[in-house]
């Protein structure tokens, strides 16, 4: 307990310091690049401005203005490439522990689901849980997508800023088109197992475990020491874990102190209204999971919330869940959970189960909605939520994968795509409190599967 409450204190420490560096950072040296980039894509967009009035491409104004729109641009390029090389020094020790935790996932994820699986034993069984999992995982998809909606109609973040909206006929560079049912089965079922291993394609990982872990249960005595092998092999990463863990806090130090010197302690006030209601919006999605895991495992939830802070903190400083897939796995199995639920439904919420991520959805469309004054129906809105439930299932292992929903979701409702320059900014914000909320959306999940199942200790 005493090492588990020092790695917090170390974190919240690299948090804050964090913090201060990553503002002396921004001001001493980061800013005026800043500037640079700023001006010039200032002109870029003033020059698109008198290209679209220009109908004649061939005057001779037309093209000075083409070629004076190159040279911004090429300025533009120019600077944010000195401001990433100025930033490598810190990105880097969050990318080494990145690297390192991706490196643990896959095989971590398979030994244990394995196990999990085969301990089951019979296909009814699996049946069971993942049916439990799944109508979890639905529900609070659902909740989550709902509570979104609800925030943004009260808060309206999109009418009281009056942002300045960029041109509609700009391109974000992100994909648009939603994920096809080709591509979801290419998420969903690997073409080789290898390949799923190297790409850290947790949802294909999962379906080879549950064809191995049953096999495994079928085949009798052989398979039990293919079982016990698997086993040792998970508390072998699991020791690995421990290891890497000791990174934790430079790791936060680096990610934040990145984010801060690059986008400046500005992003917050000009986008301070938007990003404060998001996060109460996420407070108030805590506050509904933490509630529902009450009435299932009454006081010992509250136990639950302290064990994964830790793992909480990792994910909100790093951006992503994934970097805190062990440690939950960990503190899952010390809170009392069954190793079998544990293995089963915690691999399966990193695809199914993104609670954060799901409210996003909702609260940035109809926010860019409500910035181009684009009036929804409550239908409408329902469509919305709807589309949103069935594509983004499945995404968990696209980069940027909520930004490609809402791009996919704003074509469908003629949302002009352009409006999510409004968004990329602060993204890496908004994404720390998502994948927060994703962690312990899905310790919840499998702490109240491991109640329904009489295997909580």
């Amino acid at each position: 307990m005493q090492k588990k409450s020092k790695l917090t204190l170390y974190i919240f420490i690299a948090l804050i310091l964090g913090i201060i560096a990553g503002y002396i950072y921004n001001v001493s040296v980061i800013k005026a690049i800043n500037d640079n980039i700023n001006t010039a894509d200032a002109q870029v967009k003033a020059i698109n401005t008198k290209l679209v009035l220009l109908n004649d491409t061939t005057a001779a104004e037309h093209i000075a203005l083409r070629a004076q729109k190159l040279q911004q641009l090429k300025i533009s390029k120019d600077n944010n490439s000195i401001r990433e090389g100025k930033l490598e020094g810190f990105t880097i020790l969050s990318d080494i522990f990145l690297r390192l935790i991706k490196m643990i996932v896959a095989p971590l994820v398979f030994t244990t689901l394995v196990v999990g699986v085969a301990k089951v034993g019979d296909i009814k069984a699996v049946g069971r849980i993942g049916g439990k999992t799944m109508l979890w995982f639905l529900s609070a998809t659902l909740v989550s997508l709902l509570l979104g909606m609800l925030f943004v109609n009260v808060f309206e973040p999109g009418k009281v800023m009056h942002l300045p909206l960029p041109n509609s006929y700009l391109s974000t560079g992100i994909k648009k088109s939603a994920l096809s049912l080709t591509d979801f089965i290419g998420h969903v079922f690997p073409r080789s197992f290898i390949e799923a291993m190297a790409n850290n394609e947790i949802l294909q990982i999962v379906v080879f475990s549950l064809f191995f872990g049953v096999a495994t249960a079928a085949i009798g005595e052989q398979g039990k020491i293919v079982i016990k092998a698997m086993d040792a092999i998970a508390h072998v990463i699991l020791k690995i874990t421990g290891y890497v863990m000791k990174m934790a806090p430079l790791a936060v130090f680096g990610a934040i102190t990145a984010v801060i010197a690059k986008q400046g302690l500005g992003v917050l006030s000009t986008y301070g209204i938007f990003i404060s209601e998001f996060y109460f919006a996420l407070i108030m999605l805590w506050a509904v999971i933490i509630f529902a895991g009450f009435v299932v495992l009454r006081k010992p939830v509250f136990k639950l919330v302290g064990n994964i802070k830790d793992a909480m903190l990792i994910a909100f400083s790093t951006s992503t869940s994934e970097a805190a897939y062990p440690r939950v796995l960990i503190e899952l199995e010390r809170f009392g959970c069954s190793n079998k639920i544990v293995s089963f439904v915690l691999p399966l919420g990193y695809s199914f189960n993104l609670d954060g991520s799901m409210m996003y959805m909702t609260f940035a469309s109809l926010f860019l909605a409500q910035s181009y004054d684009i009036h929804l129906s409550f239908g409408h809105q329902l469509s919305m939520l709807l589309v949103l439930m069935l594509t983004s299932k499945g995404v968990a292992g696209v980069p940027r994968a909520s930004l490609v929903v809402i791009a996919a979701t704003l074509s469908m409702f003629n949302i002009p795509e352009a409006g999510l320059f409004l968004l990329i900014g602060i993204d890496p914000l908004l994404d720390m409190g998502r994948s927060a909320t994703n962690v312990l959306g899905n310790a919840m999940a499998t702490a109240v599967v491991s109640k329904w199942e009489g295997e909580l200790k």
